[in-house]
Formats: structure tokens, C-alpha cells, sequence
């Protein structure tokens, strides 16, 4: 079941009170949108499906244009989470790091197309900037009558954030638009990519967390940015001190273009044309079930790393 902003919010916040974390996956292709719907589905999991702006600009979905990118992501999503097959998964729509002249308007787009939630990348923002790319979403929100539920960053890959930005980003933004911040995502220590994650806070976590709620007056999850190379102890410490998504793209990524390589190295003979086997070899499906066999697994295992098995229809039970 694909989720309503709405419908996210209340699943954000069942997921602090309830402790556990929703996978936030970066999902590079329409096969890759499949095998981890198939691992929420096999954990009874929630699941958020995130697409950044190179994938909506790239090849699978929007071939240069973002809009049509997000416009094949959602049609597919929606297909995908509504069918019978998966409509006990309850399925989140993520815009992730979104960036450059054109963030409003792909933002705005998402909003009128009922994106379950939306954040941008405040990497190259300043602190004004990104206060007022917020102010504007939920100016936009209010005008157009749109439900909106929106994650706010800080600077994610420069350490542990000071908890006076904490007041200053997400506590001023909260004040002029009360009610559309649901996920906070400070720096604890973490960095995008597969380096070392040695300098991870989950008392920074614990300390943003509790801020943010206090700012807020409600249950205000923490979502952690670049986690692939964090240990499972360290995914559980983060859980428990308030992180209620994890995004997850390098290690993903890695796991799939391993397993395609494989796939290629051990079936090269196939892949000749006078050999009985090229079609069933060359054909999309042959190479995608390989990689679905080595990456539903490393997908289920961290949802369940997260805490968030047992927790999909528990959830839906809530919003019927």
C-alpha cells in the first residue's frame, strides 16, 4: 500500500514510539524497487523507497528530465504497492537529495503528486537558504491545500551537528509552520559512502532527538544519512536512542553491482549467439533474479537490524 503524506507521518511517529527504524532505500531501478517491496513484504515490514536526483534523471526513469523521472517512479510504485501482491507492505515515496536550480519546482511537482514525504539536500545551503527552501514548501503546502510531511537536514557529513543548530534550523522553521517537520537529520558522526563510521554519537542521536521532539511537542524521529558503513551494533544503538529511518544507498548499490558482475563472469559462455542458452541469458530477467537472490536477503536482514519486522500490518491495523 503506497502511503499518503498523512498516512507517513502517522507511520513515523509509530515508529519512535514503537523503537524501531523504517529502511530507506535508494532504488536505482525498477528491478531494485521489486526485491526490496519482496523483502518488506517477507519480513512484514514498512519500507521507504527513496530517489535522489540522479536516479530521477537517470536512464531508468526520467532519461534527463526529473519530473517524467518522478512521474515513472510513482506510477510504478503505485502499481507495485497497491496490487495484491504487496498491499500489506505499507510503501513510503521519498524524494532524497535533491539539489541545484531546479529543487522547487521537482519538490513543488512531488507535493501536487502526493509524494508521501519530501526532503532536499541542504548540502550546498546555507543555514538562510535552508530555512527558506523549507518555508517555501510549506507555503506552498498551505496555498495549494496539500498535505505535506517534510524531513529537514542539517550538514550531514561534517561531524556531530551542534544541538544549536538544532534550534536554529529545524526549532525556527517548526515556529514559522508549526505541524509539517516529521524527520530530523542532523550530523551524529555518520558520512554518505563506505568509509569508516568510527566517530558515530548515538548519545548525539539521543540528544537531537529528544531536542526536536521538545521543540516540536511531538514524537520527531531522527533520520540517519549514511549508513552503510555502520556495524549492526551501532544500527541498534542508533534505534534505540530515536532514529526512526535509515538511509541506505553505497552498500546497496555495492551489493547489486557485485552480484551483476558475477552474474556476467559466470555466464559469459551463455552470452555467445551460437550457445542454446544466449536468449534466457540475455534477456533482462536472467541477470535481475541473480542479483534479487544475493540482495533480498542483505535487504531483509537489515530491516530486521532496524527492528521493523512484524511491524507492516501491525501498522496498517492504525489507519484502516
Amino acid at each position: 500500500m503506497l502511503l499518503s503524506p498523512d498516512q507517513t507521518r502517522a507511520l513515523y511517529a509509530h515508529a519512535v514510539e514503537n523503537r524501531y527504524a523504517i529502511l530507506a532505500v535508494n532504488a536505482d531501478s525498477p528491478a531494485a524497487i521489486v526485491d526490496c517491496l519482496e523483502a518488506a513484504k517477507t519480513c512484514d515490514a514498512p519500507i521507504i523507497i527513496e530517489t535522489s536526483l540522479w536516479q530521477l534523471t537517470g536512464h531508468s526513469f526520467g532519461a534527463g528530465d526529473p519530473l517524467l523521472g518522478m512521474d515513472r517512479c510513482l506510477a510504478d510504485l503505485r502499481v507495485l504497492a497497491d496490487s495484491n501482491q504487496f498491499q500489506n507492505v505499507p510503501v513510503v515515496y521519498h524524494t532524497d537529495h535533491i539539489k541545484g536550480p531546479h529543487t522547487m519546482e521537482i519538490l513543488q511537482h512531488a507535493m501536487k503528486s502526493h509524494a508521501s514525504s519530501i526532503s532536499l539536500d541542504s548540502s550546498e545551503l546555507s543555514a538562510e537558504q535552508n530555512i527558506s527552501h523549507l518555508s517555501q514548501l510549506c507555503e506552498f503546502a498551505t496555498a495549494n491545500r496539500l498535505s505535506a510531511t517534510l524531513e529537514m537536514e542539517a550538514g550531514v557529513d561534517d561531524g556531530v551537528t551542534d544541538l544549536a543548530e538544532t534550534r536554529s534550523l529545524f526549532g525556527e522553521v517548526e515556529s514559522r509552520h508549526p505541524g509539517y517537520l516529521v524527520l530530523w537529520a542532523p550530523g551524529v558522526g555518520t558520512k554518505h559512502g563506505l568509509g569508516d563510521m568510527c566517530g558515530f554519537s548515538p548519545n548525539a542521536v539521543k540528544e537531537h532527538q529528544d531536542l526536536a521532539s521538545q521543540l516540536a511537542g511531538r514524537p520527531i524521529g531522527i533520520a540517519l544519512h549514511g549508513s552503510s558503513g555502520l556495524s549492526v551494533e551501532q544500527l541498534k544503538a542508533a534505534v534505540a536512542n530515536g532514529v526512526a529511518k535509515v538511509n541506505w544507498s553505497s552498500e546497496s548499490l555495492l551489493i547489486r553491482s557485485q552480484a551483476l558482475r558475477a552474474f556476467y563472469q559466470s555466464n559469459s559462455d551463455k552470452l555467445e549467439k551460437s550457445h542454446p542458452e544466449f536468449k534466457a541469458t540475455a534477456m533482462d530477467h536472467g541477470p535481475q533474479s541473480y542479483v534479487a537472490q544475493q540482495y533480498q536477503p542483505r535487504v531483509r536482514a537489515r530491516i530486521e537490524t532496524l527492528g521493523g519486522n512484524g511491524f507492516g500490518r501491525a501498522f496498517l491495523k492504525t489507519v484502516e
